[in-house]
């Protein structure tokens, strides 16, 4: 079997990771590693290990040595470093933070309040969402896992871009997050008095997905693409659903023909599901799967589009969308690992 490894095994997205892997048919998970609980077993940090591994948090330069893939769940800023060691044994490195996601340097000093350090290694990486580039991922070895909020707007929007069908000077997204988005350190916005029972905005005008977004839609339309959007965190564990507006290029828009073309454009995708006329998409069923749902509407009174998308932003936000980037890369079915349904409640 494959062996992976996982860096950074104790954060929420590192262990969400570990959950899945270990129940993938055709890899081994060898190695995992913490700064923070170096030397101590992943059970007695998630009791949910209990009895299913006994994996002890090793040195990441373990994990490099053992492991043939390597998942980086690491803040910004940490991953470049891993990657130059991992790229020099010719190895793969699946990056879960935001160190490769920007193809700009100057965009990413100005996010991110910092330079590139190995400058060369970004040429060697790649962007990787699967239903935009996946004939492009297998021929990288640094692969960039897209963010939580960026996945599901890019894959609400893609059909319309792809076509040209839409105005791209202001399209507007309106996301909410579950709390496990904000990382496993406590926070005040994520202590529980101020969370619970409360609804609010952050990172106004300001959120590093901002860049990410935009650079990725671009792409997609093959034009600049300019965005507002702003992110709220929800008082509950999981989940991500974006609202997104845009205007049509053309009045009188057809639901039905839009539906049609988004139907057509998904139909061979297996985690992305268009839902039927008048349903609307929604956390619940998507929770702890690897699905985007999608639901389409319009504002009939400014001849508007409504796009709704919702992903777990824990799996096809983060751990099982770069699963499904691994399957891409080795030649496994792209559904390995990721045959997951939601409880629906």
């Amino acid at each position: 079997m494959l062996k992976v490894g996982i860096i950074g095994a104790t954060g929420y997205v590192g262990a969400e990771l570990l959950r899945l892997l270990l129940n993938h048919p055709k890899v081994k998970v060898e190695a995992i590693s913490s700064v923070s609980y170096e030397g101590k077993e992943i059970s007695s940090i998630y009791k949910n290990f209990y009895g299913v591994t006994n994996l002890i948090c090793e040195n990441q330069d373990e994990v490099i040595k053992k492991c043939d893939v390597i998942y980086a769940a690491l803040p910004h800023g940490l991953s470049e470093e891993i990657a130059e060691l991992v790229y020099k044994e010719n190895k793969v490195l699946i990056d879960l933070g935001a160190d490769f996601r920007l193809e700009n340097e100057e965009d990413y000093k100005y996010w991110y309040g910092k330079e590139y350090n190995y400058k060369d290694l970004h040429k060697e990486s790649i962007y990787a969402l699967p239903e935009f580039n996946r004939d492009k991922i297998k021929d990288y070895k640094i692969i960039a896992n897209p963010g939580c909020y960026p996945t599901s707007i890019e894959l609400g929007l893609m059909p319309l871009l792809k076509n040209s069908l839409i105005k791209t000077d202001n399209i507007i997204c309106d996301s909410k997050s579950g709390a496990t988005g904000a990382g496993r350190g406590l926070t005040l916005k994520s202590h529980y008095p101020e969370l619970n029972e409360n609804f609010s905005p952050y990172g106004i005008g300001s959120h590093r997905h901002t860049p990410e977004i935009e650079e990725c839609l671009s792409k997609i339309a093959d034009e600049k693409v300019q965005v507002t959007f702003t992110p709220h965190l929800l008082p509950i564990n999981r989940g991500i659903v974006s609202t997104i507006y845009c205007s049509p290029k053309s009045k009188n828009v057809n639901l039905e023909e839009l539906h049609k073309l988004y139907s057509e454009f998904y139909k061979n995708e297996a985690f992305v599901n268009v839902l039927p006329l008048w349903e609307i998409a929604s956390i619940k069923e998507v929770k702890h799967t690897n699905f985007c749902n999608i639901s389409l509407h319009l504002n009939h009174r400014k001849d508007g589009i409504i796009i709704v998308s919702a992903i777990d932003n824990m799996i096809k936000g983060a751990a099982g969308q770069a699963i499904q980037n691994m399957n891409i890369i080795l030649g496994f079915e792209e559904t390995d690992g990721l045959k997951l349904i939601s409880a629906g409640n």
